[in-house]
């Protein structure tokens, strides 16, 4: 029989795993303290199936397999498999945790999505914290491949390789990290990129429309099959990693890049704002479909070119 998944909280994240698992053929309860979640994940389901429908279903897949719980008790009754998506509040993943493991069953392992919080943090207040693991995904989880794994300080090494097996079973490229860090390692490196990108806003330097050009049309297009490292590896040309970090490593001394964050102001807030409404101003769910489209074209030509060689 199909593995049986709660999935607790329906926002963005979480129905993004609602969805990924019923195109997976798993059979899905889901619970979010709104009452009225139902309809909209509902219409987050709908809206990713198209997409998950191209990719291919799994042989059964229906949205039909999906329940709504009236209560957290009730949504982790029956489950092989808990995954939690509520807000980065670390008082609010404490609480739930705990209550998510108070309900579930003995032996179920219990994963949270959080994208920055280490599970130390957040299994303080847990009975079993043994088996709560961080499973973060990436945005759309029906869509992006990656999910990070790692334990905590009390959780142990079973919990951990049992949830690295279920993802990657459910079709997910898994990570197993050895040990916790802050933001696990694509947030880090998206997050430094990020804020490169917002002090050069701040400073006048470039606009919203360049930074995203500067990758879409730059090294972004070298990123889907190779990350940062083997692209600076075939810079090197022949002599690979090693004659680049011989030629270029003195330029990690420039001052090129400000990791501090830059503040804030309401004027970096409202460029950002304007700048995306001047660069693409269509609604976001155009921009999602697109989206979409975008990532599993890249998806089959990566998977076309690796398949081929």
């Amino acid at each position: 029989m199909a593995p049986h998944v709660a999935c607790i909280g329906a926002g963005v994240i979480g129905g993004g795993w609602v969805a990924h698992f019923l195109a997976r053929g798993y059979r899905v309860t889901a619970w979010d303290p709104d009452p009225d979640f139902g309809p909209r994940l509902r219409r987050l389901v709908d809206a990713a199936w198209p997409a998950l429908t191209e990719l291919g279903l799994a042989d059964g897949a229906t949205r039909d397999d999906l329940t709504f719980a009236s209560t957290l008790d009730e949504a982790v009754a029956g489950a092989d498999f808990v995954q939690e998506s509520a807000p980065e509040d670390l008082e609010i993943k404490q609480d739930l945790l705990a209550r998510i493991d108070a309900a579930t069953p003995a032996g179920v392992v219990i994963s949270s999505s959080t994208s920055g919080y280490g599970m130390t943090e957040m299994q303080q207040r847990c009975t079993t914290p043994e088996r709560l693991v961080v499973g973060h995904p990436f945005n759309p989880p029906y869509l992006i491949p990656l999910v990070e794994v790692v334990g905590g300080e009390r959780t142990e090494r079973w919990a951990v390789e049992h949830a690295s097996r279920f993802f990657e079973a459910a079709g997910k490229s898994v990570i197993t990290m050895d040990r916790e860090v802050p933001g696990f390692i694509a947030n880090r490196l998206q997050e430094a990129l990020w804020r490169e990108a917002l002090h050069m806003v701040a400073e006048g330097e470039a606009t919203v429309a360049q930074i995203d050009a500067s990758i879409t049309e730059g090294p972004g297009l070298r990123w889907p099959l190779f990350g940062p490292c083997l692209t600076f590896h075939l810079a090197g040309g022949e002599g690979g990693m090693a004659h680049m970090l011989d030629q270029f490593g003195p330029s990690l001394k420039s001052p090129w890049t400000r990791l501090e964050a830059p503040e804030l102001t309401d004027d970096l807030r409202e460029r950002m704002i304007q700048g995306c409404a001047e660069e693409d101003g269509r609604d976001i769910s155009e921009l999602v479909a697109e989206r979409d489209r975008a990532v599993i074209a890249v998806l089959r030509a990566v998977r076309e070119v690796r398949e081929g060689s």
